[in-house]
């Protein structure tokens, strides 16, 4: 990973190619939980004669789980959108379509993504 970033971008300086960068700020709300996990109430939120009550999760929000979690929900999508992970570095997706090329990069929670089509 730690060479992809920089060497994308030297190829895409090179050729002049657009970029773009973005942040997803709400990454670990759309991974789902397949086990059950419960949560004892905070103090705060107790509500009176059910103490003794717990809260299921339904999403994996602040867990450690959270980020492998919205990876694979990430997959998913991209690859129907027929971009392929690269076999040396599980960060940098790829598509070719014709003659350009869109590369996708994930860097722990941020991505930067590329569209390079040559300019005539």
């Amino acid at each position: 990973m730690a060479k992809s970033i920089p060497m994308l971008l030297a190829k895409e300086a090179w050729y002049d190619y657009e970029i773009w960068q973005m942040d997803v700020k709400n990454a670990f709300l759309n991974g789902f939980i397949e086990e059950e996990i419960y949560m004892d109430q905070q103090e705060s939120f107790t509500y009176v004669g059910e103490e003794h009550k717990v809260f299921r999760l339904q999403r994996y929000y602040g867990l450690k789980q959270a980020s492998r979690s919205w990876n694979i929900c990430f997959e998913e999508t991209i690859w129907g959108y027929d971009f392929i992970k690269n076999e040396f570095d599980p960060c940098v997706y790829k598509k070719i379509s014709g003659n350009s090329h869109a590369y996708l990069v994930l860097y722990m929670e941020t991505s930067c993504s590329s569209k390079m089509v040559p300019r005539c």
